[in-house]
């Protein structure tokens, strides 16, 4: 049985408390449940341990009654007082929880007076009228009711990073632009460079709230309008994904920058930290409380306020309180890579199989980013479907690229490879004799999808065994919000890179972005090198490597641990590495 985690235990908690409430039960009942609840959320020791060790009575907010409920939680993985209560609610009741602006006590008349226990009969009622000649709702809440199921059926579920970086990326920079803005950042997840965001949060410091709010509620992005007031709006994007607009004082600005980055776990830490000072900490300030035997310094940044809790600064990119807390009392803090510090990129394609680019120019575009080498990697045989390149076709694009090599009098580089596919017992789809002739060989999967997680596992393992396979391409096959990736041991693969010196790819598409940052820091720690490639189709894909910039930042990756940091001159041993140590 997996164990419950705190997150879980406070959300059985909440909804506790908000069948009560349906229910009509006494209010300081309801809080109680509410109130443990919370300080479940901000509680940072090892819930499991307080449980078993009958510590839970000792965190504030946590009654005795609630504590034994928690404790069979933790036991048991379920709450039989919770299944009980639950099974005295039609099913779909909870269901119109998810729908902004609609609480228990809305939820408790529509199903008393109405007899709506779903989703799609409170729909019904809002559109036949029922809904607006209840006391107390009227035409615009039963519109605002419509207008939330619409927006739950239209919006539902997350978004890729890459497919709200431009949009968010332009508001940012308009309300920079505003001659009353100070400062302004987007916060969140966004910030955090998650591959998927559930919203986007934008911080500005000014003191026109008034004027800042109306130019981001009225934007021509904007669809609609959720709320609009003078210190925070919300609104949805054309491309659905939420909005929420912050304006605070500048003084305000770092507490507010800071909170609404997050994560919540980071946060909860952070707050923590402060507490133990006898100082206070929330969105707006850090205060000294009554009892504080020192005052806080002043704070005009976030660094101010890392070094006022006795803390390096850290980046966005690590706040995930995933170790970063430890590394900043040490100063040990890695100095992650930056976008400039690319000198080339593998992994790309040209029109001589699915790209959309030829492979001049896709050259000159890496030229104008001021890339020194460019890898071509156009897919094997077997990708029918990819236009997969012949043995022939292979050798003539070699030719091709040295021809044009000779052009570039040293300055620049075409390195010659291919995106040569692992078939379903390890083998590759070339020979031996063939990928001599190339600079460099990426293994991936594009069939066989299904196979258990050992007979994946292994398929992959034999490949990295070849001695030309120089790096293993998306390691695990996912398309973010589309198909989940293959089941495979990620760990296992990472022993294998490390054991055949072997290069992991960090597949810097945004629909990708695989291998998952939660696996970099266990292949630094291993020694596999990573390396950025953009997967590019197309010119303008090789800004794709924005992304993975972001993904290596939050695997705790430095210019060190990525091989594609390596200037022209140096890169080229580096990827005969593998073959000349076989050999």
């Amino acid at each position: 049985m997996a164990q419950i985690t705190k997150d879980q235990i406070a959300d059985t908690l909440e909804s506790i408390a908000q069948m009560l409430e349906i229910k009509g039960e006494n209010v300081f009942k309801i809080r109680a449940y509410t109130n443990a609840a919370r300080a479940l959320e901000t509680y940072t020791g090892n819930i499991a341990a307080a449980a078993g060790e009958g510590r839970l009575g000792e965190i504030a907010g946590v009654g005795k009654a609630i504590a034994e409920k928690i404790t069979e939680l933790v036991a048991t993985g379920q709450l039989d007082y919770f299944e009980k209560l639950k099974a005295e609610f039609p099913p779909g009741l909870f269901e119109m929880f998810e729908l902004q602006g609609l609480g228990p006590k809305k939820i408790k008349v529509l199903w008393e007076a109405l007899n709506v226990t779903t989703v799609p009969e409170l729909e019904k009622a809002c559109k036949d009228g029922r809904v607006a000649d209840l006391p107390g709702f009227g035409k615009k809440t039963s519109d605002n009711i419509l207008g939330a199921i619409e927006a739950r059926t239209k919006f539902a579920g997350r978004f890729r990073l890459g497919s709200i970086a431009a949009e968010a990326e332009r508001m940012v920079s308009e309300l920079r632009e505003l001659p009353d803005v100070f400062r302004a950042t987007i916060a969140g997840s966004f910030r955090r460079r998650k591959e998927v965001v559930g919203d986007l949060d934008f911080i500005v410091a000014t003191n026109s709230p008034a004027e800042v709010s109306e130019f981001f509620v009225k934007h021509e992005m904007v669809e609609s309008v959720i709320a609009h007031g003078a210190t925070k709006s919300s609104v949805r994007f054309k491309s659905g994904i939420q909005a929420d607009l912050r304006v605070v004082k500048s003084a305000e600005y770092p507490f507010a920058l800071n909170y609404f980055t997050g994560s919540k776990e980071h946060n909860i830490v952070m707050r923590q930290r402060a507490l133990t000072r006898g100082w206070t900490l929330n969105e707006y300030r850090l205060a000294a409380l009554d009892n504080a035997r020192s005052t806080p310094p002043p704070i005009t940044d976030e660094p101010d306020l890392y070094r006022a809790l006795d803390l390096d600064f850290v980046e966005p990119e690590l706040r995930e309180d995933r170790g970063e807390f430890a590394a900043a009392e040490a100063h040990t803090l890695p100095d992650l890579i930056e976008t400039e510090n690319l000198r080339g990129t593998f992994h790309n394609h040209t029109t001589a199989s699915d790209g959309r680019s030829t492979l001049a120019e896709m050259a000159e575009a890496a030229q104008e980013l001021g890339l020194q080498y460019l890898g071509i990697a156009d897919h094997s045989k077997s990708s029918v479907q990819a236009h997969g390149l012949e043995t022939d076709r292979l050798l003539a694009q070699i030719a091709e690229i040295k021809v044009l090599n000779a052009n570039y009098d040293g300055h620049f580089r075409i390195f010659t490879g291919s995106e040569v596919d692992i078939h379903k017992d390890g083998s590759l789809d070339f020979p031996d004799h063939l990928l001599e002739h190339l600079d460099y060989v990426v293994a991936s999967i594009h069939s066989s999808f299904t196979l258990s997680e050992a007979e994946m596992t292994k398929r992959i393992i034999r490949a990295m065994e070849n001695p030309h396979v120089t790096m293993l391409g998306h390691v695990t096959g996912r398309l973010l919000l589309s198909r989940d990736g293959y089941a495979v041991d990620v760990p296992a693969v990472i022993e294998a890179a490390a054991a055949t010196g072997t290069m992991i790819e960090l597949n810097a598409n945004p629909k990708r972005l695989d291998m998952d940052w939660r696996w970099w820091p266990r292949a630094k720690e291993k020694g596999v090198a990573c390396v950025i490639n953009p997967d590019a189709h197309h010119t303008s894909h090789l800004q794709f490597l924005h992304f993975g910039i972001g993904i290596a930042r939050k695997g705790w990756l430095t210019r060190t641990d990525v091989v594609n940091c390596l200037p022209l001159g140096q890169i080229e041993a580096v990827l005969s590495a593998k073959r000349a140590r076989r050999k």
